[in-house]
């Protein structure tokens, strides 16, 4: 059984969409399945994926509004191997229209955790803002995976998206937890980084990952080739960083399957 995970954070420009398809490319080349579905009208998964998002004939969109049905929309290979559920602009018609409809913060959900058994891990990335869209990821989510910078706007941010957190938890999704946050932009020779980071550690402890994200031109050029950094430049610092931490999230995924099925032999 898969495991969905929304990759999000209420402040723009921390690397979000960057972190979620470079994160899918690693993951896909230590053999995961793996499915992200850009849940930005922005589209810009979709576009750092090598997708045209003004050619699509069918986005998430139609199928949060029931005008196609899933495999419509799904492109089941992209050219870094993970499936994806591509979005343009006309999402934004989804962020209105769904309002209107019963139960609408659990309309992805219903589309998602079908999917489950098809994907090791399905990424959603989401907007930079607490919308429909988002309320619907999380609820859908079984952990949301947070990419900051280390600088005390980007900690504002995040004391918001865990008030948010507890609020969706309460009410929505029980389940939901923190899968890990990790640094992004990072140059460790900055001392607000160091306190940031100390932060951090005293807030999350483990679910602070280790990898850290640099800054790296081959990062930021990548989406202009419509590629993540591992298919732009393997070698790179940014794609040794990315792999490393797919390695982590693999491995916190094994150890809690572990213990879930402890947990199932001592019932």
């Amino acid at each position: 059984m898969g495991k969905i995970v929304a990759v999000a954070n209420q402040k723009g420009g921390v690397g979000k969409t960057t972190s979620c398809i470079n994160l899918a490319a690693s993951l896909v080349q230590l053999k995961q399945r793996v499915l992200v579905v850009d849940l930005d009208p922005q589209g810009n998964a979709t576009m750092g994926s090598g997708v045209n998002k003004s050619a699509l004939n069918a986005t998430i969109n139609d199928v949060l509004l029931d005008a196609v049905k899933l495999d419509a929309a799904l492109l089941k290979k992209t050219e870094a191997g993970y499936a994806l559920l591509p979005a343009n602009s006309q999402l934004t018609m989804a962020e209105v229209q769904l309002l209107s409809k019963p139960a609408y913060e659990s309309k992805l959900k219903k589309i998602l955790t079908p999917l489950k058994l098809r994907y090791d891990f399905i990424l959603i990335d989401c907007p930079p803002s607490l919308n429909a869209l988002t309320l619907n990821a999380m609820v859908a989510a079984n952990s949301v995976l947070i990419p900051m910078q280390c600088e005390y706007y980007a900690l504002e941010g995040l004391s918001s998206l865990m008030v948010t957190m507890k609020q969706i938890q309460t009410k929505l999704n029980r389940s939901l937890t923190v899968e890990g946050v990790v640094r992004t932009m990072y140059d460790p020779r900055s001392l607000l980084v160091k306190e940031v980071t100390h932060q951090l550690q005293t807030h999350f402890g483990k679910l602070l990952y280790k990898t850290t994200i640099p800054r790296n031109i081959r990062i930021a050029e990548a989406p202009s080739f419509g590629l993540p950094v591992l298919l732009h430049d393997g070698r790179s610092a940014g794609s040794l960083a990315y792999l490393k931490l797919a390695k982590e999230v693999i491995k916190a995924q094994a150890l809690g399957q572990q213990r879930k099925r402890r947990a199932l032999a001592h019932a």
